[in-house]
């Protein structure tokens, strides 16, 4: 395991350097609007910002980022740009009803009003992480509990679970529950209170129940009413990237023990054993593991990063600290564009066993998930060196 430590000790450095001598000042310039407000849907590959519609989802996700860069070292003004993507998030997205609509122009214009779930998870997620960062000034814990009712209103079933959309539209959709059951977490680890916690044990117990197929223990991304694999097609994809962001909450939900502890190592072993290919994670499967979507993007790779990280620091297995390895590597890959800071999202089959990325416009929704996985290796390099300490 040596070889391992050492390999994530060096790469988590220069990760960290990239982070804040690069992707930090250049998103918190090029990617902060000062004329409208907020933060830029997306940049080229010069690091220009494109004037396109905004997603509701991506402004908590930057806030997310910028909060977490004191703890990664940064020394900008991680408050001031999270402060400028929430009072723009609350004022330019915010419903009548308490809700966030899903798409708006720069200027605020509503583009898609109707409010989705997904979208408010994250601004849960995104409320959670600012609070620390930004004082009393928005009042985050007050805007979660009255968006957590709302989303209470709107969109719990009666039949388990939240529906994706608030209507009774099919099929059901585990992707959103799974942000739900993030953003849950992270408020009950922040507060302690007992109807953060309440509502994440019920969309774990959710997914240990009833999205965990029996048989494969994978989780599927569509359902029908009932909770069973929606029909055609739509019911048998998997997504190896979701195996591995299901993996790595189980474990925080549940910890290294029990049948939690089981059903989350049995996720990250769908996504090595099938998930894997040519070295990256491809897009999706299908329910008898064969390939469905051969193509890669980047944030299934730092999912894995995630999920390995998490699974090595509380099992010490060595195949989790070099699967580990494995997606940090293939993580700096994806961070080598010409401009330092930027990413490439896509990594797409070109003939021949071989791969190539595409040179496309870089999303802001990614950094989210690059954040998160620099986070994670960090924690497993820092617990070995606190053992390592402690028991010379």
């Amino acid at each position: 395991m040596s070889g391992s430590v050492s390999e994530v000790q060096a790469i988590h450095t220069e990760l960290i350097a990239w982070l804040n001598e690069a992707a930090y000042p250049l998103w918190s310039s090029h990617g902060v609007d000062t004329r409208y407000g907020g933060f830029q849907e997306c940049l080229d590959l010069d690091g220009a910002p494109m004037a396109i519609p905004r997603r509701a989802r991506v402004q908590p996700r930057q806030v997310y980022a910028f909060a977490q860069a004191p703890r990664m070292g940064w020394r900008g003004d991680a408050a001031g740009v999270a402060a400028h993507g929430l009072e723009y998030f609350l004022t330019r997205f915010r419903r009548p009803d308490g809700l966030f609509r899903a798409v708006v122009m720069p200027d605020g214009a509503p583009v898609e009003e109707a409010p989705v779930l997904y979208d408010q998870a994250f601004a849960l997620l995104g409320f959670a992480a600012a609070d620390r960062v930004v004082g009393p000034r928005f009042d985050l814990q007050g805007e979660a509990e009255r968006l957590r009712a709302a989303i209470l209103r709107h969109f719990k079933r009666d039949g388990g679970g939240f529906g994706s959309d608030g209507g009774s539209g099919l099929p059901l959709q585990s992707n959103p529950h799974m942000h739900l059951f993030e953003a849950m977490l992270a408020w009950s680890e922040k507060t302690g209170a007992a109807e953060w916690r309440a509502l994440a044990d019920e969309i774990g117990e959710l997914a240990v129940g009833r999205l965990l197929d029996p048989v494969t223990g994978v989780v599927r991304e569509n359902y029908n009413g009932d909770w069973k694999p929606a029909p055609g097609l739509a019911g048998r994809i998997v997504e190896p990237g979701h195996q591995y962001e299901w993996a790595w909450l189980l474990l925080r939900w549940g910890g290294a023990g029990g049948e939690i502890a089981q059903a989350a190592r049995r996720l990250i072993d769908v996504g090595e054993n099938f998930g894997v290919h040519q070295g990256v994670v491809v897009m999706s499967l299908l329910d008898d593991f064969s390939v469905h979507d051969a193509n890669a993007r980047l944030w299934p790779q730092g999912e894995r990063l995630k999920a390995n990280a998490l699974a090595a620091r509380l099992f010490g297995e060595e195949r989790y600290w070099r699967a580990t390895v494995e997606a940090a590597k293939l993580l700096l890959r994806f961070l080598g564009t010409p401009v330092r800071g930027l990413w490439y999202d896509k990594l797409v089959e070109s003939g021949a066993g071989s791969r190539e990325f595409v040179r496309e416009a870089v999303p802001a929704s990614s950094f989210y998930h690059v954040v998160d996985a620099i986070g994670e290796l960090g924690a497993l390099a820092e617990h070995h060196l606190v053992r390592t300490t402690r028991n010379p």
